[in-house]
């Protein structure tokens, strides 16, 4: 598992330098509002808060949450996409702390946060179950986890689909790093259960309750199909700590 992790790493440090500009043209799109819409489902209105984004990346979440007036820490494994989000928060004029960390094993005190935010990570993680009870440790009491991800190992669309269309998230991706990251997803797809299934007992396991599942997350913010476009049914997971 320790070598699949590094190799996830790498994998997103070389993915980098795009990533960050793909994200940044997220920003001036009309996805910036649409994922607004979204954390005002979930996170308690009229409150600033200590918001951590697990596995930032190039820090779109960070950054997005910062501008709302929270106060936010986001973390990636990277230390390539911490320098890229530390790039991206200077030019989009908002402030947020980044810190080269693992998601699986984050260094903070009990309770550090109100909200814990992460996007498209936890199916990349060997060990989800260990995560789950390090956020759910980092969260203080009332505190709320918001994890948009999908069942990528069973819920592929096809790929002539993709191949049809003008624009996609990976019409940019090199040929090579396309396989890589096919070669990443067949090893995780070895052990990963049905999902969001899983991920609720994972939850349970960890401590969290009112866990709820939003199926249609997915179609509200991939509506159109533009180069953002994401094809595989993502889903919202909303898990409170007590």
């Amino acid at each position: 598992m320790e070598d699949l992790k590094e190799h996830i790493r790498s994998y997103w440090t070389r993915r980098a330098p795009s990533f960050t500009k793909q994200r940044l043209r997220e920003w001036k799109s009309a996805k910036r509002a649409l994922w607004q819409r979204e954390f005002a489902r979930y996170l308690p209105a009229g409150k600033k808060l200590r918001v951590l984004d697990a596995g930032t990346g190039t820090g779109f979440f960070a950054c997005l949450l910062a501008a709302g007036g929270h106060e936010v820490t986001g973390i990636d494994f990277s230390e390539k996409m911490i320098h890229y989000a530390e790039t991206s928060a200077r030019a989009l004029k908002v402030t947020a702390r980044f810190l080269v960390m693992d998601a699986e094993a984050p260094d903070f005190p009990a309770a550090s946060f109100d909200a814990i935010v992460t996007r498209n990570l936890t199916w990349t993680l060997p060990h989800l179950d260990e995560a789950y009870r390090a956020w759910y440790r980092l969260l203080a009491p009332g505190g709320v986890l918001i994890n948009f991800d999908a069942d990528y190992c069973r819920d592929f669309s096809d790929a002539e689909e993709l191949s049809l269309l003008p624009d996609h998230a990976h019409k940019q991706i090199p040929a090579a790093l396309l396989a890589e990251g096919d070669e990443i997803t067949q090893e995780m797809c070895a052990y990963q259960q049905k999902r969001p299934e899983w991920d609720v007992r994972l939850l349970l396991d960890a401590g969290f309750s009112q866990i709820r599942i939003d199926a249609a997350a997915g179609r509200r913010i991939y509506a159109e199909k533009d180069e953002f476009y994401n094809p595989v049914a993502v889903f919202a997971l909303v898990a409170h700590k007590e």
